[in-house]
């Protein structure tokens, strides 16, 4: 009884807003030392255009079990936060993973599971495929990228900005929260009973706060946006010189070269064995 008492008092302390604004942060802007986060952004977004369209079109478990296997390790190199790869397993689960269960203990053989299974490689090798790529790059690479393949400039400009106010929603939300914590008289958590009631009310002071959240974080929106306008956002964004600019800093090294060939040579290998077997 006390071990469990001691796991779910492990468990509730990590579950906190402070844990999870600090992954959510460290995803989006603690990853630029990491071998993925040097590489050119338009190279990543053709490695993951691959990643994340072919597998749809292939049925093939070696190759798609190839695939996934290369975008693990890519996903391990972009230290992507524990929480990120929690919720891409719980995401999988959901999906696809939990079907593979229920298919083997109602008695369903290999006929039944190799769809599923098939199903399950496609959506995981995609999701990894998408964490790898967003999570090792900073928004100003990102919107280069996109920008520099000929994207409008108020779309890289608009996922960009969607990066930057992530800590502004990640404060007013922990505001707002400490602001019910003072007019609010949360349950006792010292028992294992206690600590879900405190769960189940953490939750509903979350549901509330959602309305504010939203209502504070446009408020800010709009005075960001008046900002620019101030500082000539909108010529800046369709003058070519300054467009020039801002491009400049992307640069093809050989890193790069390696990484496409190496992910090149693994799918060459893959789609080989695909065939022998």
């Amino acid at each position: 009884m006390k071990a469990v008492e001691k796991l779910s008092e492990s468990i509730f302390d990590k579950l906190s807003i402070d844990f999870l604004r600090n992954q959510v942060l460290k995803n989006a802007y603690g990853n630029n030392d990491t071998v993925i986060a040097g590489l050119d952004p338009r190279i990543l977004l053709v490695w993951y255009l691959f990643f994340g369209i072919v597998p749809w079109f292939v049925s093939d478990v070696t190759f798609l079990l190839g695939c996934f296997v290369l975008v693990a390790v890519t996903t391990l190199m972009a230290h992507v936060a524990g929480l990120i790869l929690f919720l891409f397993g719980l995401g999988v689960f959901t999906q696809t993973g939990y079907l593979l269960i229920v298919t083997l203990l109602f008695g369903g053989d290999a006929t039944a599971v190799a769809p599923l299974l098939v199903l399950t490689l496609k959506v995981a090798t995609v999701s990894l495929a998408s964490v790898t790529v967003f999570s090792g790059m900073d928004p100003d690479k990102l919107a280069n990228g996109l920008m520099w393949y000929g994207c409008p400039e108020r779309l890289s400009f608009s996922i960009s900005y969607a990066y930057r106010m992530l800590p502004i929603l990640m404060e007013e939300f922990q505001n707002i929260l400490l602001s019910y914590r003072l007019r609010g008289n949360p349950p006792e958590h010292e028992t294992l009973m206690g600590k879900i009631k405190y769960l189940i009310y953490q939750l509903k002071v979350i549901i509330h706060s959602f309305y504010p959240l939203m209502l504070n974080t446009a408020k800010r929106s709009r005075t960001t946006v008046e900002v620019l306008e101030i500082k000539g956002y909108r010529y800046a964004a369709i003058n070519k010189d300054v467009k020039k600019i801002k491009l400049a800093s992307l640069q093809v090294t050989n890193n790069d070269l390696l990484f496409l060939s190496l992910s090149f040579l693994w799918v060459a290998v893959t789609v080989l064995l695909s065939t022998l077997i």
